[in-house]
């Protein structure tokens, strides 16, 4: 499991929260007081995307409902979310955002939204 080039260091900067790709798998990058934090996009109350919310002093805000996680280990810290998000090993080198994705990342995707209809 190599780490893997996700974005440049100036596209997430402190306070922010961004969505990117690692092939299929969709993450969140975080930044708060200078250190970056990856994990998965989709809360786990209503796979709201977490790249819409907000970084803060206590951990990643949901913008959906208001659920905030840990971001080291990704257990919600206020509710209503009441399950840890995935979190992912990530580091800093040569102004690269590098993140390390387990083989099972793929499985990190909403659970509770519908597929689009094709007809």
């Amino acid at each position: 499991m190599d780490y893997q080039r996700v974005a440049r260091s100036g596209q997430v900067p402190d306070g922010v929260v961004r969505r990117f790709f690692v092939g299929e798998v969709e993450i969140a990058v975080a930044r708060w007081a200078g250190r970056v934090y990856a994990m998965s996009n989709y809360c786990t109350h209503l796979d709201c995307l977490l790249s819409s919310g907000h970084a803060t002093e206590d951990g990643l805000l949901c913008s959906c409902h208001g659920s905030v996680f840990d971001y080291h280990s990704g257990e919600p810290i206020t509710p209503p979310a009441t399950r840890p998000i995935r979190t992912y090993p990530v580091r800093e080198t040569d102004g690269q955002i590098l993140v390390r994705l387990p083989p099972d990342a793929a499985e990190d995707r909403p659970r509770r939204r519908r597929p689009e209809s094709t007809a």
